[in-house]
This record gives C-alpha cells, structure tokens and sequence, in this order.
C-alpha cells in the first residue's frame, strides 16, 4: 500500500513525509509543485510534480494508494498583494483541492485526509468559550473561507463516491523552521526588544509540528476517522504573555514585556499597519480536542513546555549559522 503526500517541501508535508519515510512501513509519493533541488534517488520516496489547479490532469496517481494527506494550499498572507484575494484562495484551495479530490477517487484511493484550520469555526473565541469539531462554522477571511467551501466539496465527494474523507482543523502549527508571527517574536525576544504585551490574559490553542504529525499518521488507518472532523492542539492553551515568556526562557533571553491596555495596543497596531496581529495577539481562540482524544485515542506526545523549548533551541542554532 502506498501513502501519497501534497505539498511535500512544506512546513508540515516536509516534517510528514521525514515520519512516513523514517517508519519504512509504507511506499510513499511525495507531490512537489517543482522538481525538489536535493537528488531524489534513494530517497525513500517517489516523486509526483503537480500544481493545485483546477486544470491539472494528476497523471501518474498510484492505483494502489491507500491514503492522500492533502498539506498544500495557499496559506493566510499578512499583506496579500492579489488584486481578489479570495478569488486566488479558491482557485488553490477550493478548485484545485477538489481536482485533485476527485481524480483520487477515481484512482480508487480509499481515504482523503484534509488539513483545514481552525479558523473555520471562527476568528476568536470568547470567555471560558471552546470550539468544537460539530459546532457551527463562521469563517470570516478568504483564507478560512476557502478550507470551509474546500470541506464541504470534499464531503460531496465522499458521500458520490465511497471515498473516505478526513478533516483535520489544526490551529497555529510551531516548531523548526515555523514563519510568520511565531517568527517574529522569535526574533524579537532574541533581539530583546522590550514588548507591549504584558497585559493580555487570553488563551489560545496552538500545537506543536510532531503532535500534529502524528496525529495525521493515527488518521490515516484508524476506523474511526473515516468522514469525521476534528480539531487538533497540544491541550494546554496559554496567554500571548505566558507564551513570550516560556520562549524567553527557553532561549535563555528573559521576555521584556510590559503592560500597554489592549485597546491602546490595538490603536497603535491599527496605526502601523497591523490590526491583524494585534488581533490575533489579544483575543482568544480554543479548541476542543476531547472528541479528537476519545475517538482516535490520540493524545499529544510532546508539551507545550518541551514543543516550545525545542522549537527556540532550533532557532537559535539556525541564527548562529
């Protein structure tokens, strides 16, 4: 039986296909936009160059593919340059994931597996509030919107065709090599920029990469995954406060922070540019993993403190470099 993996040079398809290829228990077809740069013989794996578009003809799908763990897609852009936005989110992820979808079941692959994102169940969560897989969604971006309109295609897919479908919303994914806002209070704590963010007492889930990892390699067998939804973190949500300073140590660089009113935060960020990072710096945003644990019987491997501690000592040893 052969797994085949989408988006095999990123962040997560990269770190998956490392777990898949090191258990020497499966074939696996890793999808590349473009031909990797590195010598693929002896690698451990078989190559597949393909585009999410809705136009690609997906020649050379394995008939004996018993899962396909869809990682590719186009991802949340602070500054989004396209002229629509979610025009472009739906043509890679919505129009392309579900070619792809489609011409899997035709290939008589057996099950899907979906990496959406939390953001489908909504922006933030208030108070004491957690989302859960089955409650009612609210995407509000083109990003979130796209993984929800992408969700619902592929559960038409699923119930026209017997292929099994899996969703997983993961929240912030970090660990070696994460980008974006993770990246940047990585850099400044190392830098030790003093930071307006000692007062925010929110919560948020996030989880680490190899929990995430090896959540997705449970989904690939297990019975009970088949057309269900679920949500993924490392169960112990923290404050930006309380992330800032667990990083800090880590690193061996104690946070600065002090206390700027969030309201007074939000208008400086607005002011600058950045209402989205603020946003996402201040509210809350929870999941609900217990349907996650009590189904799979997964539960995450790796804390927060071990997550958080490896992925700063990794950053610091690439900086050095």
């Amino acid at each position: 039986m052969r797994l085949m993996i989408s988006g095999a040079s990123g962040f997560l398809g990269s770190a998956l296909l490392r777990r898949l290829v090191e258990r020497r228990d499966r074939e696996v077809v890793a999808i590349f936009r473009k031909l990797p740069a590195g010598p693929c013989i002896d690698s451990g794996y078989e190559t597949l160059i393909g585009t999410l578009d809705r136009d690609e003809q997906w020649r050379g799908i394995p008939r004996d593919c018993h899962a396909v763990i869809h990682t590719a897609a186009r991802v949340h852009i602070m500054k989004d340059s396209a002229a629509n936005p979610l025009a472009e989110f739906r043509r890679v992820n919505v129009d392309g994931t579900l070619n792809l979808a489609n011409r899997c079941a035709g290939e008589g692959v057996r099950r899907f597996i979906f990496i959406s994102t939390l953001k489908v169940n909504g922006e933030s969560t208030a108070d004491g509030q957690v989302f859960g897989p089955d409650d009612p969604v609210l995407p509000s971006d083109p990003y979130s919107v796209s993984k929800w309109e992408a969700e619902q295609g592929l559960h038409k897919i699923a119930s026209r065709t017997g292929m099994q479908v899996v969703i997983l919303r993961p929240p912030l994914v970090y660990g070696s090599g994460v980008k974006g806002n993770f990246l940047s209070m990585l850099r400044g704590l190392r830098r030790g920029f003093p930071l307006p963010l000692g007062g925010i007492n929110n919560r948020r889930s996030m989880i680490y990469l190899d929990n995430l990892v090896d959540l997705i390699t449970v989904c690939i067998d297990h019975p009970a995954a088949a057309n269900k939804t679920f949500l993924a973190s490392d169960g112990h949500d923290l404050s930006t406060s309380e992330l800032l300073y667990r990083l800090g140590r880590s690193m061996g660089r104690p946070a600065k922070l002090f206390a700027l009113p969030p309201l007074m935060l939000r208008a400086f960020a607005a002011g600058l540019g950045k209402a989205d990072v603020a946003r996402r710096l201040c509210e809350s945003l929870c999941a609900d993993i217990s349907k996650t644990r009590q189904l799979l019987h997964w539960n995450p491997q790796i804390s927060v403190e071990d997550g958080l501690r490896i992925t700063a000592e990794s950053y610091l040893r690439e900086t050095r470099i």
